[in-house]
């Protein structure tokens, strides 16, 4: 570790009073104990996602794209809506300074775990509403994705409650 420069006695004092970091890497601080069973999907078990967060504005959409992707390699028929703000999710021309590049690490994480899920038969539903609320193109859409009304997300839920799916709504302000 390379000696900070300038530290007062204090600052030096309250800096060695405990070791940081205390535990080598790779050490354990959880433990490991699952405790619900490791479901899989029974015959024509479905998960529906509903998601109204922006990317990089926290966890919310990037996880709730995880769990999609978790449920549908468990056999369930998975699908994700974005809608309202959720919406920008969806766009393949996210980047800087060009299209496809990530300006910083992980950038592209929801776009690359979208294409993903897209390639493992989920489906992903996003409003044309959430798109033209921030000036967002259907055009620019990540392939395979399907663009729907803004009357779609109410019956959306209908439909799939219906078929008696697990619904897990995400929302973020």
């Amino acid at each position: 570790m390379s000696e900070a420069v300038d530290l007062t006695d204090v600052e030096q004092k309250s800096r060695e009073e405990i070791p940081h970091p205390s535990l080598p890497e790779g050490s354990s601080i959880y433990g490991s104990t699952k405790v619900f069973p490791d479901y899989e999907a029974e015959n024509g078990e479905t998960y529906f996602t509903l998601v109204h967060g922006i990317a990089h504005e926290s966890s919310v959409s990037f996880v709730a794209v995880l769990q999609a992707t978790r449920a549908l390699r468990k056999g369930f028929e998975s699908a994700v809506y974005f809608y309202g703000p959720g919406s920008l999710n969806c766009l393949a021309t996210r980047g800087f300074p060009t299209t496809g590049n990530s300006a910083f690490p992980g950038e592209h994480n929801i776009n690359n775990q979208l294409k993903t899920f897209i390639a493992e038969g989920g489906k992903v539903y996003c409003c044309r509403f959430g798109l033209s609320l921030h000036g967002a193109r259907e055009e620019d859409l990540i392939e395979g994705v399907i663009p729907t009304h803004p009357l779609d997300v109410q019956d959306a839920i209908i439909h799939y409650a219906r078929k008696g799916a697990i619904i897990n709504s995400t929302y973020q302000l």
